[in-house]
């Protein structure tokens, strides 16, 4: 990012047109028009860092880990390196990251662990808002006889029901499993207050924050959280799995692992080798955080402080891009936005938006849209709950719109556009 500008100024800066040019897929075309990624929430793209450094490391330090030679010694290094740098983007230390193939695997990981521990009359607490892998991980131990209680939502707005989660938070439970935000609808929950209630009652909180990576800035040490689960393709990395766990929680369960492989943290709880080439990758798209931060507010101090500036400049624009995006859906005829639409609430969500249009199918509308070269999805996006309760998991689920700080207010009129021609 050498080549962009950078602010002088108290107020974090952000460049545009410098974060675009970092991300090679945003120049393809589709049908003579440009590809508009609104597809965020799925998986966002990479900058061209991330990708060099998949390649590079294929090209030169392709090896296993402890090994007695340079490639393997380089690969141990590279590791330790990402383990800090995702570090400083969650606020811990780096013995309290593990790596792994997804959120999903790494939950399961935890849930069958914490399992072990588990009998007949004790209780587990999940959201009916939460991504499915934040659910049947924990429901999965039913079969221990372990109740699971789940917390319902508002159908109105989309926002966790937290009185009815606090009345199903007992003596009995011991484990608060909640979503960050919301993958379908967008909604932020205030995880400080899940983690609080869990906490009263002596249970564990785990947070579920894939979604809400790429949005704001997560501070597991002032969340006091218990485990935090993310997902690096979803904050502009590769296709990986990141876990925060505690120390205290690390050292004293017992994971499900091979023999051979060693006891110590965080590496007794990472199964097989794991994907050496995009964790150099992580450890590239955090450096794309740390170079948009210093961008942004050149007299940080260090990486945290990078990550930080980077956020706030952030989000700016996609308050900016939420604001045109709710106020344009509004205009629509027959459309059906769910989750928070007043804007006097916008800090209540990030901007991912679930529609419906009356006569037209979540299909229909993402089809129609990829002609154009917008990218969007449909269906449930493993919120199957969040269908199941709103009732259009039947009729296609919704069509899920969502935009990253590498988006532009353009984009966002052009998507509107398109969908008023569509809906007329």
């Amino acid at each position: 990012m050498s080549s962009c500008a950078s602010s002088s100024s108290s107020e974090a800066f952000f460049d545009l047109a410098c974060v675009r040019a970092q991300f090679p897929a945003l120049a393809q075309m589709v049908n003579g028009n440009p590809a508009t990624f609104l597809d965020g929430p799925g998986g966002t793209q990479v900058p061209q860092r991330v990708i060099d450094a998949i390649a590079d490391y294929l090209a030169s330090n392709n090896a296993n880990t402890g090994g007695a030679y340079q490639t393997s010694r380089n690969t141990d290094g590279m590791i330790a390196e990402a383990r800090e740098a995702m570090a400083d983007f969650l606020h811990c230390d780096s013995d309290e990251i593990v790596f792994g193939p997804n959120m999903t695997t790494l939950t399961y990981a935890i849930s069958w662990a914490i399992g072990r521990e588990l009998s007949a009359g004790d209780e587990i607490v999940v959201t009916l808002l939460d991504h499915d892998a934040n659910f049947t991980s924990w429901k999965a131990l039913e079969e221990k006889g372990v109740t699971i209680r789940a917390a319902r939502f508002n159908h109105e707005d989309c926002t966790l029901d937290m009185q009815d989660l606090a009345a199903k938070i007992n003596e009995r439970t011991r484990v608060v499993a909640a979503t960050y935000a919301s993958n379908a609808v967008g909604t932020i929950n205030n995880v400080e207050n899940v983690v609080r209630l869990a906490r009263q009652e002596g249970a564990l909180s785990y947070i579920d924050a894939v979604h809400y990576a790429p949005h704001g800035a997560i501070d597991v040490r002032a969340l006091d959280c218990d485990f935090l689960a993310c997902s690096t393709y979803k904050f502009f990395g590769p296709h990986m799995g990141v876990l925060y766990g505690k120390r205290e929680h690390l050292k004293r369960l017992r994971p499900y692992k091979l023999r051979p492989n060693t006891d110590n943290i965080p590496n007794c709880w990472e199964w097989g080798t794991l994907n050496h080439e995009c964790i150099a990758g992580i450890k590239a798209c955090v450096d794309y955080w740390k170079e948009l931060g210093r961008r942004a507010k050149p007299a940080v101090a260090n990486r945290r402080e990078a990550i930080l500036a980077a956020h706030a400049a952030i989000h700016r624009h996609e308050r900016k891009m939420t604001e045109r995006m709710i106020a344009g859906l509004r205009e629509i005829p027959r459309l059906k936005l769910y989750g928070i639409s007043d804007l006097r609430r916008i800090e209540e969500r990030c901007s991912t938006f679930a529609v419906r249009i009356a006569g037209h199918t979540p299909l229909e509308l993402a089809t129609k849209l990829g002609e154009r070269g917008i990218f969007t999805w449909d269906g449930n996006y493993y919120a199957l709950n969040l269908t199941e309760q709103l009732d259009v998991e039947r009729t296609g689920g919704f069509l899920r719109i969502g935009l990253v700080h590498y988006n532009t207010v353009e984009e966002v009129g052009r998507l509107l556009a398109a969908l008023r021609e569509i809906a007329a």
